[in-house]
């Protein structure tokens, strides 16, 4: 059926481009690029799947997780300090521990090293081992010091078409800022429950490209990220999908009751806490994760806090309920004065403050193609706002001064803001209008497969 449509949507692009006829809409894509069955993203006998992660303290260790077909033996990572000879010198060799997963796709397993002791602000080279052989060197620098510029990526909810639409928009990220040296993502990596959940990972592993295994990156878990159980029934609850927990090698220092899906780090002047919205919403944690979250706060020693939730505290879309994030979390995120909050979710772009002042900033962003409307109440409240936009966010922080930018996916600069810090650690918000492109909303009266609730699919 994926394949049939596709093959409509190639046909009805080519019949309106031989036309010339403008305003030809095509049917939707197909969600993945593979067709449903086809085991393109099984797992082999070489590493695949690399992604480097912080630690808790990022100036001095990282960690590692890959995937193989099942070994007999957990494999092994080899870590050194990075060279300009193709001589790698005398190598540091880490076993993994290793888990089993079971996909559509077959046997897999997940392999993660957590790599300590090391220099801050130092460049390293790693491989990892499969059964095969290895995968290529790749480099990783160590975070800096607290008052060493920073520059890091911030992707909102990337979920459909990874390897064909939201490929562009990393690339197009990684253009623009070359220096990045972390990368947070929203929550909802991927849409899940269609059958197809492994080879969508797949894509997303494919969309990042060089990225993952060479940059921190930390992502937030999404709703997308779980799955129904007992679906359309009184005992329907959310269950976390067996890729969350093996596909990624994040700090282990999280709120009790989300263990694995919250988690916080101090990387070069930030300290990074990610919630887990989904856990608080649907399986009653808000006010546990509120609890920890006061105390990783309370203990922040950075200039810069920054926390991550994939449920926006203030909804863009008609008809979301977040109430239970806003009365638990709001409070503390105000009494540590928290300097940005990170969401996604709602597959729009809005800005707004806080309650009590500038700070802090609510974003809501997207990267992906599925693009939603705004509500009346988010375009009366936020400012700037965006539909039918893909977009990533580059952060530049020092001691002194943090510099945001939303960019496009062809790379304009749709917003942009800078909060100055004073000697007394007092902060000033400075809205930045200048180079700013035209508000951008949903041109068509429905999607194309006839949603008047979405602008594109």
């Amino acid at each position: 059926m994926r394949v049939l449509r596709a093959k409509a949507w190639l046909l009805t692009a080519a019949m309106g481009a031989a036309a010339g006829v403008a305003g030809v809409t095509p049917a939707a894509e197909p969600n993945a690029q593979v067709p449903l069955g086809n085991r393109h993203y099984a797992a082999s006998e070489f590493p695949d799947r690399v992604v480097a992660s912080p630690a808790q303290d990022a100036a001095t260790g990282f960690g590692v997780a890959w995937r193989t077909a099942p070994m007999a033996q957990p494999p092994l990572l080899e870590v050194v300090l990075a060279g300009d000879s193709p001589d790698m010198g005398t190598v540091r060799q880490l076993r993994a521990g290793s888990q089993p997963l079971q996909t559509e796709n077959g046997s897999s397993q997940q392999h993660r090293v957590d790599v300590d002791g090391l220099q801050p602000d130092t460049l390293y080279a790693y491989r990892v081992q499969g059964q095969g052989g290895w995968s290529a060197w790749q480099h990783f620098r160590t975070a800096g010091a607290a008052t060493q510029p920073l520059t890091l990526l911030y992707f909102g909810d990337t979920q459909n078409k990874n390897l064909s639409h939201v490929s562009r928009v990393i690339r197009q990220a990684w253009q623009s800022a070359p220096d990045a040296r972390l990368a947070l993502f929203s929550g909802d990596l991927v849409s899940g429950g269609d059958g197809q959940d492994d080879s969508e990972w797949g894509e997303w592993f494919a969309a990042g490209g060089w990225l993952l295994p060479g940059m921190a990156v930390a992502p937030a878990a999404g709703n997308h990220e779980y799955l129904k159980e007992f679906e359309d029934t009184p005992q329907e609850r959310r269950v976390l999908g067996g890729h969350w927990p093996v596909s990624f090698a994040l700090p282990r220092n999280g709120a009790k009751a989300a263990a694995s899906t919250t988690y916080w780090f101090d990387y070069q002047g930030a300290r990074i806490v990610v919630l887990d919205g989904t856990s608080a919403l649907d399986l009653g944690t808000a006010a546990q994760q509120a609890t920890w979250l006061d105390g990783v706060l309370a203990s922040s020693r950075q200039p810069w806090n920054i926390v991550v939730v994939h449920q926006p505290l203030y909804p863009l879309r008609a008809e979301r309920d977040t109430s239970v994030l806003a009365e638990q979390v709001q409070p503390v995120l105000q009494r540590h004065k928290v300097d940005l909050v990170l969401q996604g979710h709602d597959h729009t772009y809005g800005r707004r403050a806080g309650e009590a002042g500038a700070l802090p900033q609510f974003i809501s962003s997207v990267a992906g193609p599925k693009q939603y409307r705004l509500s009346p109440v988010a375009r009366a409240t936020m400012a700037p706002v965006a539909e039918d936009t893909q977009l990533f966010q580059v952060l530049k922080l020092d001691g002194q001064r943090l510099h945001y930018e939303a960019r496009t996916a062809t790379g304009r600069l749709y917003d942009a803001f800078q909060i100055n810090r004073a000697a007394d650690g007092g902060k000033q918000f400075v809205e930045i209008t200048e180079g700013r492109i035209a508000p951008r909303n949903c041109p068509r009266p429905v999607s194309p497969k006839g949603r008047d609730d979405r602008c594109w699919e």
